[in-house]
């Protein structure tokens, strides 16, 4: 089951609602090598298990699409972003939810979302121990002894994925402090090579509601 999202504590929600108007791989070495970018992608899928999405018809999704760079969020739009929105307006309306204006009420809120995370720390040198062993004042010096002073590096990493998620707008509560809180009940996530492509984004959403039967209107 899905946590439940605070607008409050969560600013990617808190730009989507601004934005909406207020309201199995083989068992071989180097088994990827041979793919294309596109055939190298993994989609994961989740979704409320006690949520039945016939209850919903409507849903909102912005023109735009949400970038998030660590602890910055930004409304992004390019023909990129364009080609993902019209793809998740129309796998969604496919499923028979009907997409709603800019400010109007609707049952679901959706959210396309590029995550853009880098990361830096700070590990030691296991080995730093011996870095003085051959040297002078080492254990094999002339000194016979070697304080240890450990030696440390830096390091990044860079975390590069796509995300599309989806909130009960229709269910929502307000809290103990008077807050929003939005339930996800959708969360759908590509990793692996990057989309750079319409023809890819394409690939990869029609991909991610294939894998989505539940998440289906009442017709």
């Amino acid at each position: 089951m899905l946590h439940p999202l605070r607008v409050g504590k969560g600013p990617i929600w808190a730009i989507l609602l601004l934005t909406l108007g207020g309201a199995l791989t083989a068992c071989r070495e180097n088994a990827i090598n041979d793919l294309s970018p596109a055939d190298s992608q993994v989609y994961i899928t989740n979704y409320d298990r006690s949520v039945n999405f016939s209850q919903y018809r409507t849903f909102s999704l912005p023109d735009s699409v949400i970038v998030q760079s660590n602890d910055s969020y930004a409304a992004v739009r390019t023909n990129l972003s364009d080609q993902l929105v019209s793809d998740v307006a129309a796998g969604l309306t496919a499923k028979g939810f009907q997409r709603v204006a800019k400010g109007d009420t609707a049952d679901l809120g959706v959210a396309i979302i590029r995550v853009n995370n880098q990361y830096t720390g700070i590990a030691s040198n296991p080995y730093s121990y011996y870095s003085n062993y051959w040297g002078y004042g080492g254990f094999g010096g002339l000194g016979g002894y070697s304080p240890y002073y450990p030696s440390y590096y830096t390091y990044q990493v860079t975390d590069q994925y796509w995300e599309i998620q989806i909130v009960d707008l229709k269910n929502s509560t307000p809290s103990s402090t008077g807050q929003q809180q939005l339930n996800v009940v959708y969360d759908a996530t590509i990793r692996g090579s990057d989309i750079t492509d319409q023809q890819t984004a394409t690939k990869a959403v029609t991909a991610i509601f294939n894998q989505s039967p539940y998440l289906q209107a009442t017709r």
